[in-house]
This record gives structure tokens, C-alpha cells and sequence, in this order.
């Protein structure tokens, strides 16, 4: 309740006049004490009846109760289990045998040779740079730069997961990394969540749908044909059994793989509520009417379509059959991959023309994503890349860059299409 404007006019009236007061700042007075002082003694009364009850105890101090009790000497709590300074020293750990390692070697153009191998005591990375015992590679930390036989450097490190789906044997085609992350992103998956996924294939994306949910989500993924059902649970054991070795923290078990058709499987949609569908299948329209009333309301189906006619097809069952669901976008994921190069200087003190290290054709044969596969040991021919690994010594004079776009881009792969479910209107 504010005071009486007739208080307050007499209260800074008295603090005008010429008597001399103590400053403010001199005693510890709350305001109210303050202003009690300025008035008359009979309108201090009136003052006090607008004012809440405080405490006698001086306004400064802080409350009892949230002052601190004086120890005799502070304490070190000891880190918990997942502290940083723990995941800081795993991070730190070494290539051990039984995990996967990934080799880059920088070859002529700027293409990069990506391989993958699994590291066993006895065995030899073969690369077109020499070979390299993988005795040589177990023990070492990645990111370091190793010499083959023949002298050639290669960069050790342990793969990511898209690296690994790439590199992993495939029967189907499988969805690429670009296009698993737009899905993931459509679908708003979040750690908890259950999701179903209906075509395993080669399992690429059952890995990334498995990190997304996290150990309390669940990925149910249905196959109809039995040899793309075996390998896709391979490479998903495989990954979880390698990143066990070199990591403390556990992959997810949370994939269950079924091998099965989705479009009888009405009888196992009954008990379920998914989150999230993602049907990546030559018709998914055959699938819609099964597994839309186990989505929840408001969810999301993305569709992994390869050709424009299919999308064409999926929207027109969906509104010949009334489902309820929402096309809200059909996109497609590109990238535009850029070189950046330095030129090459003939002669440093007196030509001053500059040549791109890029210049000469490449063979047609040596594209890009060229796959060789050699027993265990897989490898990635990649496009262009950036600079070569550097030396040690110093480049003995400055050089211009050269920027343009890559020869090879990565162009479409697949229509993506975003369903939303929604409940229809009472009739």
C-alpha cells in the first residue's frame, strides 16, 4: 500500500530545511528507519501502520538460516563415475586390437583413399601406398601419421558412424548419411523415443535411429527378405561389439530386428505406439494402412522414395483410402562439395604464374565413392579432398589458393516426403 502523498511531501520538506543530519551511509538504517527520522515524532505513528512488520535485527545482515557454517578446512568431493576427467582420458585411449581403424591415404588429384579395417596382431593393412603391419597401428593414439613400406603416409583414427555405413558391406542401397539426418530432423526424434522402421536393408539407418533414441528409446525394424535381414543385424553387432573396445561409455542395444512383412503385421501394430515411423520400401503405400493407427496423433512418417513416381503413388493412396495423414514436404538433400586448393608456384623468385594441383583429367574409372573391397579390409575412393597432409618443414614461399567446386557432387539420391498424422473431423 503506498503512503499518503501528504506524508511524503512532508517528509522531503523537513529533509530540505537547513539542519544538518547524518549522512546515509554513516549507520546502517533501513529506508523506512530513514524516513521516520525526516518526519515529525507525532506522524511516525501514521508511518508505521503502512509498513510491514520487519525483524529488529539489522537490514544488512543476510538471514540466519542461509548463512554459511564455518568449516574447519574445505573438502575435495571425489569425481563421479562419468566425470569429465574420466571421459577426457577415454577419449585419449589408444587403437587396441579387435576395434575398427580407419587409414586415409591422399593419392594423385587430391582423392582420398578412406579404408577401414578391423586391427588383429598379425594382420597387414594392403593399400596402393604400401603396406602397413597392424602390430604398428594397435598401441597408437588416433590421429597420428604412420609411414607404409613404400613411404607413403597414412592418417590412423577410428571411424564415425557415417563413415563406417559407407565403408560397411551392403547388399540393398543404403540410405546415405545427407539423407538420414534431413529424416531425423523431420521425424524430431528425441532420446526416449520409439520409433519403427520398416525396411532394414543394410542397416545404415537402424544405427543412426539407434543413437538418436538413446538406451531408454526403442527402434523396431521389419524386413521382408531373410539375406538383407542377416546383414543388417551383422553390421549393427559388428559396430556395437567394435565401439565397446574403444569406448567406456556402451553403444545401445535397442534395435530389434524382425524379419517380416509389415503389410501382415497388423496383429503386432495392435499393442504398439510408436513416436516415429520411417518406411524406406519400394511401395510404402501398402504399408500406411497398417501402421497409421500405432502412430501417435500429431506424429510423423517419412518416406524414403527413390524415384518422383513413387511419391506420386504414395499421395494418391493416401487420398483415395482417406488416411489421415498431412503431406507437409517433399524435399531432396544435396551438397555442393568445394576444392580449395593452393596453386603451384614453377618458380618461386621468378615466375609468378600459378597452376592448380588439380589440373589434368582423371581417369574416368577413378571416380568418386569407388569401392574396393580386399578380404576384411574395405576402402573409399572419395573426390576431391583439401590439402595433402602437411610436412614438418616450412613451405619456402607463399602460394596462392585456388577455389572451385568439386568435379564430383553429391546429387540426388532419394525423394524424401514428410506425413504428418492427424485426427480426422467427426462426421
Amino acid at each position: 500500500m503506498a503512503l499518503p502523498a501528504r506524508l511524503l511531501r512532508r517528509a522531503f520538506s523537513s529533509a530540505s530545511d537547513g539542519r544538518r543530519r547524518r549522512r546515509v551511509w554513516a549507520t546502517s538504517l533501513s529506508p523506512l528507519e530513514r524516513l521516520k527520522r525526516m518526519l515529525p515524532p507525532e506522524e511516525v505513528a501514521a508511518v508505521e501502520r503502512f509498513a510491514e512488520p520487519r525483524s529488529s535485527a539489522s537490514p544488512q545482515a543476510p538471514p540466519k538460516e542461509k548463512m554459511a557454517a564455518p568449516s574447519a578446512a574445505p573438502t575435495v568431493a571425489p569425481f563421479p563415475q562419468g566425470s569429465p576427467e574420466k571421459k577426457m582420458a577415454a577419449r585419449l585411449s589408444p587403437l587396441r586390437a579387435g576395434e575398427l581403424a580407419l587409414a586415409e591415404l591422399r593419392r594423385k588429384h587430391n582423392a582420398t583413399l578412406k579404408l577401414l579395417c578391423r586391427l588383429e596382431a598379425g594382420a597387414v593393412l594392403n593399400s596402393h601406398g604400401g603396406l602397413l603391419p597392424h602390430r604398428d597401428i594397435i598401441g597408437q593414439l588416433p590421429g597420428q601419421l604412420l609411414r607404409s613400406s613404400a613411404g607413403a603416409r597414412l592418417l590412423l583414427r577410428r571411424p564415425s558412424l557415417d563413415e563406417y555405413v559407407l565403408l560397411m558391406p551392403r547388399g540393398p542401397t543404403i540410405a546415405y548419411p545427407k539423407d538420414v539426418s534431413a529424416m531425423l530432423m523431420m521425424m524430431d526424434i528425441h532420446p526416449g523415443d520409439v520409433v519403427l522402421e520398416s525396411g532394414s536393408g543394410s542397416g545404415a539407418l537402424s544405427l543412426f535411429l539407434s543413437r538418436a533414441v538413446g538406451p531408454q528409446g526403442r527402434v523396431i525394424s521389419y524386413e521382408i527378405r531373410d539375406d538383407h535381414h542377416n546383414l543388417a543385424k551383422k553390421n549393427y553387432r559388428q559396430w556395437l561389439a567394435t565401439w565397446q573396445i574403444g569406448h567406456t561409455e556402451e553403444w545401445p542395444d535397442n534395435v530389434d530386428f524382425v524379419l517380416k512383412d509389415i503389410s501382415r503385421a497388423a496383429e503386432d501394430m495392435k499393442s504398439l505406439t510408436f513416436d516415429a515411423i520411417v518406411l524406406d520400401m519400394l511401395n510404402p503405400q501398402s504399408a500406411l494402412s497398417v501402421v497409421h493407427p500405432s502412430l501417435k496423433e500429431g506424429g510423423v512418417c517419412a518416406v524414403y522414395l527413390a524415384n518422383i513416381t513413387q511419391v506420386i503413388d504414395l499421395l494418391d493412396r493416401i487420398r483415395t483410402r482417406r488416411l489421415p495423414f498431412a503431406c507437409e514436404k517433399i524435399v531432396e538433400v544435396t551438397h555442393r562439395n568445394w576444392s580449395v586448393l593452393p596453386a603451384k608456384i614453377k618458380n618461386c623468385k621468378s615466375s609468378q604464374r600459378a597452376e592448380s594441383q588439380e589440373d589434368g583429367e582423371e581417369d574416368p574409372q577413378q571416380k568418386e565413392c569407388d569401392e574396393i573391397q580386399t578380404g576384411d579390409q574395405i576402402a573409399l575412393n572419395e573426390g576431391e579432398g583439401n590439402e595433402s597432409f602437411p610436412d614438418n618443414a616450412e613451405t619456402p614461399c607463399a602460394a596462392p589458393y585456388i577455389a572451385r567446386p568439386s568435379r564430383w557432387q553429391d546429387a540426388h539420391s532419394a525423394f524424401l516426403t514428410k506425413l504428418r498424422k492427424f485426427r480426422p473431423p467427426l462426421s
